[in-house]
């Protein structure tokens, strides 16, 4: 006969303003197998632990019911409790009367009644609970950083700094992602590269730190603390071993009417190039598809022009394999697709705004090419169409954001900001010039942030119209903007030189692919998901992996750095031991009744359960089996219920034990 004991916690009045207490302990006394029933007013705080360690000391308890609040909140605190008393923390049950019960129902009897009846479910779980040992799994402390934006280097700086190697993968051929092509940044209006270049140079230089740049993630195989990763190492034709970084090789190439990818369409550059001056590694890369010589075997001036010879059109694309212990995601965002229908996007937006159609409606980082010194006017803000300085510019906001008929329905939390940002460094260029924005909202929520706003409105004079705009049209080469001011009630019609659309943020390309690889769950925007959206934002449900910046949601950069040095900090929680230690309530398979049908290795979404073979001593074959990878195995228990020979199960959550609780309310 089991020896247990109820400890039935008031919640302060959370629990005991509903519930009667007094009545909850009576009946749960009378339960078989139950030793003894406490109360408490605050079983968490010190008494309340006290009392369960001198209990199950006294009456020597061989399980323990804590009646309180959720297991979310304080199992962890009793089971160290409990463990301290010399008693297995496993055989220890939360029955949640204060969420399930008393904050849900007004009528004390009836609440009273359900209480007592979810202490008595607990009771008779704990009666088959059997002890369990954590799992020891060995760490390889190593982390990889998939994205060399802001957040990605924010990340493998911290590490790095903390005494690890990282392995930091950026597909682009440099790292510094979207924030090295801007102009400045709210609300400071510092000089973007000014601040983001120093990093740059510091994440390429760290001797803890090994860059794969032009390298994208093929797989990912293994669990926490022992992940290992292929990486596609994209041929790039050129050794950057051997390369000084001269650009001689950029001089010479005949074939300079490739559309920038730095520049977002608004610049040149050649066959062969270095995205930007300040890029890291300052080594140049050939693009396959505009090359003569890779695709004719014609040319080849970069090639008899490379003093060092190191050009290599002979270059093929490269698989590595990297081991490490965490994974940390910051693949940052792309832009909402405005106009015609792109290859990458499933939805189509605002032809009504002529964005492809005509040449002066742009979107926001083309604006911030424009107007950067680094740009393709060399910061002076000229119109696309006819290199012309426009007089006036059209801002227009929530551009595919919170439209539920053509575009997202979320806010992309940014666009207020640099909409404003923008007003600003036009009117700085362009004094005599008449800036207009058309909004929706001004979210401005931020440290300094509504004063930024308030500034690009009151001291620079932007002209604010709170409204959509319908629809632009070209008449005589000027764009006429059609739109409405709903605060004063009247339709507004501007003649502008430029129209910048403030296009919604969305999830890289190819996250989806590099979610599923990871195991990492994505919402219905593609963003990837958090465990829990306030008390575990930067990890996700497969241990080990962390996610930063703007694949996760909408950020600034401030925000996006400092989810970086959590999610940074998270990887040296895990490396802070040789060993990690995991909850074992996990998956578990009967090798001897397993049929080896293998529904479990098809369905379980960890890919935590293998084929083996069971041999003999002498290396016969007995049978074909099914077994759970512990480092894997999430206990999410859809191998229990997909398995048709009943083998498989779920260590504190077997059908035993959820059978006997059924049977408790018979």
């Amino acid at each position: 006969m089991s020896r247990i004991g109820v400890f039935v916690c008031w919640c302060g009045e959370n629990i005991a303003r509903t519930v009667d207490i007094a009545k909850v302990v009576e009946s749960v006394a009378e339960i078989p197998g139950v030793r003894c029933a406490m109360n408490y007013k605050y079983m968490c705080a010190d008494p309340g632990q006290a009392m369960i360690r001198e209990k199950i000391a006294s009456e020597k308890l061989d399980g323990v019911v804590v009646a309180s609040c959720s297991p979310h909140m304080h199992m962890k605190t009793f089971r160290r409790a409990a463990a301290a008393a010399g008693l297995n923390p496993y055989r220890l049950e939360m029955a949640n009367i204060r969420e399930h019960c008393s904050w849900v129902h007004a009528d004390k009897e009836e609440a009273t009644r359900k209480a007592s009846d979810i202490i008595r479910l607990a009771v008779a779980k704990v009666g088959y609970d059997h002890a369990l040992n954590p799992i020891k799994v060995p760490v390889t402390r190593r982390a990889m950083v998939i994205g060399g934006g802001v957040a990605g280097i924010q990340a493998a700086l911290d590490v790095a700094e903390a005494g690890y190697e990282v392995v930091l993968v950026e597909r682009e051929p440099s790292i510094g992602g979207k924030m090295a092509g801007l102009s400045e940044t709210f609300p400071t209006l510092d000089c973007s590269q000014c601040i983001l270049t120093p990093r740059m140079v510091e994440a390429g230089q760290h001797p803890r730190i090994k860059l794969y740049t032009y390298s994208e993630v093929e797989s990912v195989e293994g669990f926490i603390g022992n992940f290992e990763v292929t990486v596609r190492k994209k041929a790039r034709y050129v050794d950057i071993d051997k390369c000084t970084g001269c650009g001689e090789c950029s001089k010479v190439c005949p074939l300079k009417k490739n559309l920038s990818e730095f520049d977002y369409g608004m610049g040149m550059r050649p066959a062969i190039y270095m995205p930007f001056p300040q890029a890291v590694p300052a080594r140049p890369v050939i693009d396959k598809t505009q090359c003569a010589k890779i695709i004719r075997n014609g040319c080849g001036l970069c090639e008899k022009k490379c003093a060092p010879g190191a050009i290599n059109f002979k270059d093929e694309d490269q698989l590595v394999k990297e081991k490490v212990g965490a994974i940390v995601v910051a693949t940052g965002y792309k832009l909402y697709s405005i106009g015609k229908k792109q290859e990458s996007e499933k939805i189509t937006g605002y032809g009504e705004y002529g964005y492809g159609k005509y040449k002066d409606v742009i979107d926001s980082l083309q604006f911030e090419r424009i107007v950067s010194a680094s740009g393709p006017t060399n910061g002076e803000i000229k119109r696309p169409s006819d290199g012309k300085t426009p007089e006036k510019v059209v801002f227009i906001a929530c551009v595919g954001s919170r439209d539920n008929a053509k575009g997202l329905n979320y806010c992309s939390k940014i666009c207020c900001m640099y909409t404003a940002k923008h007003t600003m460094l036009y009117k700085h260029k362009v004094h005599h010039g008449e800036a207009s924005v058309f909004y929706m909202d001004i979210r401005s929520g931020g440290k300094n942030y509504d004063e930024f706003v308030r500034r690009a409105i009151e001291k620079d004079g932007a002209k604010y119209y709170r409204g959509r705009v319908s629809k632009i049209t070209e008449e005589n080469g000027k764009l006429i903007v059609r739109g409405a001011d709903t605060l004063a009630g009247v339709p507004v019609t501007i003649e502008a030189d430029m129209v910048v659309l403030a296009a919604a943020m969305r999830p890289a390309d190819g996250i989806e692919e590099l979610a599923q690889k990871l195991n990492v769950g994505y919402d219905e925007n593609g963003f990837l998901m958090e465990s829990h959206p306030k008390l575990r934002p930067v990890e996700t449900n497969t241990a080990g992996v962390f996610v930063c910046g703007a694949c996760q949601a909408p950020k600034d950069i401030p925000e996006a750095v400092a989810q970086a040095s959590a999610a940074a900090s998270k990887v040296m929680v895990t490396f802070a031991a040789n060993e990690l230690t995991r909850e074992p309530e996990i998956a578990v398979i009967n090798e001897q009744t397993c049929a080896a049908c293998y529904a479990c290795v098809r369905t379980c979404p960890y890919h935590a359960i293998e084929k083996v073979e069971l041999r003999a001593r002498n290396g016969t074959l007995i049978k074909y089996a099914a077994r759970v990878n512990q480092g894997l195995c999430m206990g999410c228990g859809t191998c229990v219920s997909v398995c048709p020979s009943k083998s498989a199960d779920i260590e504190g959550f077997t059908e035993e034990e959820i059978y006997s609780m059924v049977e408790a309310l018979a």
